[in-house]
């Protein structure tokens, strides 16, 4: 296969279908995917050609599709032959006579059963070849399975790059509402450091204590400290960082934008459980949706 140069981001929802006449024979080749955590791949070929089933799915793993549930049709019709002969799978050809005959029996239909109804499903067919036309028969089939995955990755490709847009637009609305969140918790930390520093010295002076003025100082400090936010935006953008970093990644990044959306999940909880201001209580609603449907988006990501 040639070389490819696709969007970093891939989806693993696509479709790739080619046709083409080769060798003697018609080939179609089928590739389509959805969203799954490993690759699985299933592979559907004519008996006569079954041999190659174990080339197929490494050779679809070479062309970088490593996750997704795939599902590779592959039809092959021999239209010219020199050298290959015909046989009957007679037992396969008389389990499925009889078949149709029980089908008659008990849905009382018209036994009509002749050479050409039987003949119409190929499977009781064994095409007998040469040994060394295995190899023919491979290159063959890899002319049309090339171009059905060139398009099939480009569709990969296609999606992956909307994908990346739509992820880029999440995190930087995220990152704008961080940014707001710390310009508030900056307010609203000095402001609790006045607040409680006034109503300690209220409670002292309604009890005529004689107060230290270090230590109210150190305990408005310390209870400051306590709900600063700090650590967690430092860590936030940190994350954001490496998920920009991820994106531009020219390996399979799914996994890995996953894990970092939990991180990114859990600092803001913290922050929404260390902030008592209703202003950012919303701003971590609005991250917390944004960050859900980040989460949902990347399950489409291979």
């Amino acid at each position: 296969m040639k070389g490819r140069t696709f969007a970093m981001i891939k989806s693993m929802t696509a479709f790739g279908r080619a046709r083409k006449t080769v060798g003697g024979k018609d080939i179609t080749v089928e590739i389509r995917s959805v969203n799954n955590r490993f690759f699985d791949c299933s592979v559907k070929l004519p008996r006569a050609f079954s041999f190659l089933e174990e080339r197929i799915k490494p050779y679809l793993q070479s062309a970088g599709v490593t996750r997704g549930k795939v599902d590779l049709f592959i039809g092959i019709e021999v239209i010219d032959s020199k050298t290959a002969e015909i046989a009957i799978d007679e037992g396969y050809a008389g389990a499925y006579v009889s078949a149709l005959r029980r089908l008659g029996e008990s849905f009382d239909l018209k036994d009509d059963i002749s050479i050409m109804t039987v003949a119409s499903n190929r499977d009781i067919f064994i095409v007998k070849k040469p040994e060394d036309d295995a190899e023919q028969d491979w290159a063959d089939l890899c002319s049309v399975l090339d171009e059905a995955i060139e398009k099939f990755l480009s569709g990969r490709a296609r999606e992956g790059e909307n994908i990346q847009r739509d992820l880029e637009g999440k995190i930087s609305a995220i990152r704008s509402r961080v940014n707001t969140i710390e310009e508030l918790s900056a307010k609203d930390t000095e402001s609790y450091r006045e607040k409680l520093e006034t109503r300690l010295r209220e409670m002292l002076s309604d009890n005529r204590l004689v107060f230290d003025e270090n230590r109210i100082l150190t305990e408005c400090a310390i209870f400051a400290d306590r709900i600063a936010i700090d650590e967690e935006l430092v860590r936030l953008r940190s994350h954001f960082d490496g998920f920009d970093d991820i994106l531009r990644s020219e390996e399979p990044v799914g996994r890995k934008l996953d894990f970092l959306v939990q991180e990114i999940n859990r600092e803001t909880n913290t922050i929404g459980s260390k902030c008592q201001n209703a202003s950012i209580a919303k701003l971590v609603v609005d991250i917390k949706c944004e960050i859900e449907k980040i989460r949902e988006q990347i399950q489409n990501i291979e």
